[in-house]
């Protein structure tokens, strides 16, 4: 008898669009902690954020398109497992960090050892704020997405309105949890939350509803199904 070469029941459960969103957030939880290093200015104030937030930004767009396309269970899930590839992330970056530089790069190469290892060398207290930060923002964000949801079929107006709002409120407590764990006592952190608050909210406002809107437009043509499905 001759096996089938049809893809296994399993493979099949997991639509296209799914699993290239998942690759994507686990990616995104990441470069979020790398890019957080460098503050940007945002023209034409002077307000400034981190940069880890347009990473983080795109966290927000992915799970709200899987909590629109796939279920608001399956994006919490999503969160909840966007832990592991930080952890991973972690801890190889302190296996690296412990492990003796070449000779050539002490001797040719110091100034760029040093750097690398300044950027990649956090306090323990960043560390422990940003996954809190994470989980809550996140699950909040899922779950005002999906509680704003109307019933009956929904146009992108509405689905870009709903991003808007869920990000913006979520990404205001996402600064004040982040601050106040990671600075709080080290100096005064009113400006900075200030700041940080408004910047993202802006971006929440600007960059999300647009993303959200055409992230859930590329899923439904991965997954090859109609528009109001």
């Amino acid at each position: 008898m001759i096996a089938s070469t049809d893809p296994s029941p399993t493979a099949r459960l997991m639509p296209q669009g799914l699993f290239v969103f998942t690759l994507l957030y686990g990616g995104m939880t990441v470069l979020a902690g790398v890019l957080a290093y460098k503050q940007v200015q945002l023209w034409p104030t002077d307000l400034a954020v981190e940069s880890g937030i347009f990473a983080f930004l795109l966290l927000v767009v992915i799970s709200s398109t899987i909590a629109q396309l796939y279920g608001r269970d399956y994006a919490k899930r999503i969160v909840w497992w966007g832990f592991l590839p930080l952890l991973i992330a972690s801890l190889l970056m302190q296996l690296v960090l412990g492990l003796p530089a070449s000779t050539e790069m002490l001797e040719g190469r110091a100034d760029d050892l040093a750097a690398f290892e300044r950027v990649h060398s956090t306090v323990w207290r960043v560390w422990a704020a940003g996954p809190a930060a994470y989980i809550v923002s996140l699950l909040l964000n899922i779950w005002l997405f999906d509680r704003l949801r109307g019933s009956g079929e929904e146009s992108t107006f509405g689905l870009m309105v709903r991003g808007a709002i869920a990000s913006a409120l979520s990404q205001a407590v996402d600064s004040v949890i982040f601050i106040t764990l990671a600075f709080y006592g080290l100096f005064p952190i009113i400006n900075l939350l200030i700041g940080q608050i408004i910047a993202k909210v802006v971006l929440s406002l600007v960059l999300v509803p647009p993303l959200i809107a055409l992230a859930v437009k590329a899923a439904r043509w991965l997954d090859n199904r109609p528009s109001g499905d």
